[in-house]
């Protein structure tokens, strides 16, 4: 049943959406009922500030903080600078959040969903069956007049079982076999995936046969994410549905596994199925036998 409308025989791509988004207004609804979902504040930016300077200064009534760097990733190392979180650690983080199987949750950031996917992606992968990004993020939150606190909360605990598998992820053998078998997607801005710049690993270029596919290119202006036609046809244009229709494996990556989980959910909310490659390039480039190419397009 879609959520916004109550109805079941809604349009497949707007069930599809009320599973994976969550508006202002709905949202807002939702917290009005008991109980209402969990929310979790995700708000992250590659080289600060710290999200957490960014929550104490407002979020949404009754938000908890969720540290991507702590609670969504494992110790940065040769897996990468953001490698899956353990599962004990990251059940005993979620609880703490309030997190329990049968409660919907809602993620959200700045706005973006840059790293709202994340926190999306990492409960899925763990076995939580209702996470929903909040579409425009704490921007729309604020934008719409809704009401915003400094008030910390303290959740009961959940009951939250971290089951991992969930979601389909490649590791470099996979990657590389993706890109020549089916469809890789470089998730990076177009300079980093064509070596012309590289601000945090320490080798530049992409991984040979990957497509540049910036994540920038599935929201709108105002933050908030294409409605499934345009993603669709933006991934066409990128011969994602191509490889997906015939049953070639589709993955994506990026610098660590934060942007490239928000392809992930672009694709989902186009009714595609995407691995990620957690590691990604950081990953990637850690081992120096592997081939890196460099250019606009996906050679090798």
């Amino acid at each position: 049943m879609n959520r916004s409308t109550g109805r079941d025989d809604a349009p497949v791509s707007a069930l599809l959406v009320s599973t994976l988004l969550v508006s202002t207004g709905a949202l807002a609804a939702e917290l009005a009922q008991d109980p209402p979902p969990v929310l979790l504040d995700v708000r992250w930016r590659l080289g600060g500030p710290p999200g957490m300077d960014s929550y104490r200064q407002g979020h949404l009534p009754g938000a908890v903080f969720a540290d991507l760097d702590r609670d969504l990733s494992g110790p940065p190392g040769p897996a990468g600078r953001h490698p899956l979180p353990g599962q004990a650690g990251f059940q005993a983080a979620m609880r703490a959040a309030g997190v329990s199987r049968d409660r919907p949750v809602v993620v959200y950031d700045d706005g973006d969903a840059m790293s709202a996917a994340r926190g999306w992606w990492t409960l899925r992968y763990f076995g939580h069956p209702d996470v929903r990004v909040l579409d425009g993020g704490y921007r729309a939150w604020a934008r719409a007049g809704l009401p915003v606190t400094t008030a910390e909360p303290a959740p009961a605990p959940g009951d939250f079982t971290a089951d991992p598998g969930q979601m389909p992820v490649l590791d470099a053998a996979g990657a590389q076999a993706a890109a020549r078998t089916g469809l890789l997607l470089d998730a990076r801005a177009g300079e980093r995936y064509r070596g012309e710049t590289e601000p945090v690993d320490p080798v530049a270029g992409h991984i040979p046969g990957a497509v540049s596919a910036p994540t920038a290119g599935n929201v709108n202006p105002d933050g908030t994410f294409k409605d499934p036609a345009k993603l669709a046809a933006r991934f066409a244009g990128l011969g994602v549905v191509q490889g997906a229709a015939s049953g070639a494996p589709v993955g994506t990556y990026c610098g660590s596994g934060v942007t490239a989980a928000h392809e992930v959910l672009a694709l989902a909310l186009a009714g595609i199925s995407a691995a990620l490659y957690v590691g990604s390039w950081s990953n990637w480039v850690a081992d120096p036998a592997r081939p890196v190419a460099a250019g606009p397009g996906p050679s090798g």
